[in-house]
């Protein structure tokens, strides 16, 4: 481990990417693509978003020309690194006929460890997250296991708030504290480019020392502070925590969600874009001679109708309550099951829903008129 804070010269990420490629790493960074700044392989600097930020609102996203020749200037795009440990679809096991009855091959999780390039505070929050629902109790996932034991993660201090961010309000950031090998503050100012740099475990230090890098200046460490400071007060969004799980839990009533359910496609892209939802459903499926058959772990989503179904037909068959269980479960009930906000204040939610739906603004509405509080003036139970 070292405690000092370290300094390296732009060309000195381009050696963290070569170092890891050169441990067996897959190198996974931002690059833009489609109109997005999305996660994908990386193998080059120039393939991040140089000079690229993203303006978000509810409903909203578009990435922006900002000239400056920053990599990590942005807030985050449409993927999370959910997708990698935790992939869209995931073979469990397949079964193959044999001459006396089958063969079966359970799956060994990743071929290859992987690395990932400019993970944000709320992200880092929200892997934590997924560990407590994967890796906690009696039972565990196994291929999320190998995956998450494998992983090399380089973090980035945020530089750039979005228009829906509300990570401070979660207590997720913007400034990256634990659960990093390694984290980055991006200094760009003029006539300098460089980086910050933090190592924050054994894995971290052993790399650092294939890097250019020296002991960052009193001036350097200055800046950097004056980054995460500034990030602070650009957030878009907020959201009042105080007593909101009891809030929720008191207020599976209030007319606040018939009105977004009169707007709710139910169409799920807040749970696909959400960096700590986990629900998925289990397929099976054989071929037409029936020789060999799998079975495949998918995503799935508690606003699709089959989420809930039972004999005689889906428990929550109405987009109100569909709603309510997503939302209330993510800020409420997942405090009674995993011991922390199902939330990171992402703004992800916000940004990607069709409708441009805003948790904050549900919160804050009933927050403003809470059911429960009427019932009780009106001497009801």
């Amino acid at each position: 481990m070292v405690d000092a804070k370290l300094a390296i010269e732009q060309d000195g990420l381009q050696r963290i990417i070569d170092a890891l490629a050169r441990r067996g790493y897959r190198v996974i960074g931002p690059t833009v693509r489609d109109g997005a700044i999305i996660y994908d392989t990386v193998t080059r600097l120039d393939e991040l978003p140089v000079g690229w930020t993203d303006q978000q609102d509810g409903g909203r996203y578009r990435p922006k020309w900002r000239g400056d020749g920053a990599l990590f200037g942005y807030a985050v795009g449409p993927h999370s690194w959910k997708r990698f440990l935790h992939p869209p679809a995931e073979r469990l096991w397949q079964a193959r006929r044999e001459e006396n009855g089958f063969a079966i091959v359970e799956s060994e999780g990743a071929a290859e460890p992987l690395a990932f390039i400019g993970v944000r505070a709320c992200e880092l929050r929200a892997i934590a997250i997924q560990d407590r629902v994967f890796l906690s109790g009696r039972y565990f996932d196994n291929p999320y296991k190998i995956r998450r034991d494998q992983a090399f993660i380089v973090a980035v201090n945020c530089g750039q708030a979005g228009g829906t961010c509300f990570c401070i309000s979660m207590d997720a950031g913007p400034k990256v504290e634990t659960g990093f090998d390694l984290a980055l503050t991006e200094l760009v100012e003029e006539g300098r480019h460089l980086f910050a740099l933090d190592v924050g475990s054994a894995a971290g230090a052993d790399l650092a020392k294939d890097l250019p890098a020296r002991p960052a200046t009193e001036e350097e460490i200055e800046a950097a502070e004056r980054v995460v400071a500034r990030t602070k007060g650009q957030m878009g969004r907020s959201l009042d925590t105080d007593g909101l799980k009891e809030l929720l839990q008191a207020n599976p009533d209030h007319p606040r969600w018939d009105e977004v359910a009169e707007r709710c496609l139910t169409c799920g892209n807040c749970t696909n874009v959400c960096p700590t939802c986990f629900c998925t459903t289990i397929e099976d499926t054989t071929d037409l001679v029936g020789a060999a058959a799998e079975r495949v772990r998918r995503w799935d989503s508690c606003f699709t109708l089959d989420f809930s179904y039972i004999h005689g037909g889906s428990v929550r068959n109405s987009a109100r309550s569909r709603y309510r269980q997503w939302m209330t479960h993510k800020l409420a009930h997942w405090i009674d099951q995993f011991g922390s906000s199902g939330c990171v204040g992402c703004g992800r939610c916000i940004t990607w829903c069709p409708v441009g739906i805003d948790i904050t603004e549900e919160a804050a509405a009933i927050r403003a008129s809470p059911e429960g509080s009427r019932r009780d003036a009106d001497g009801g139970a």
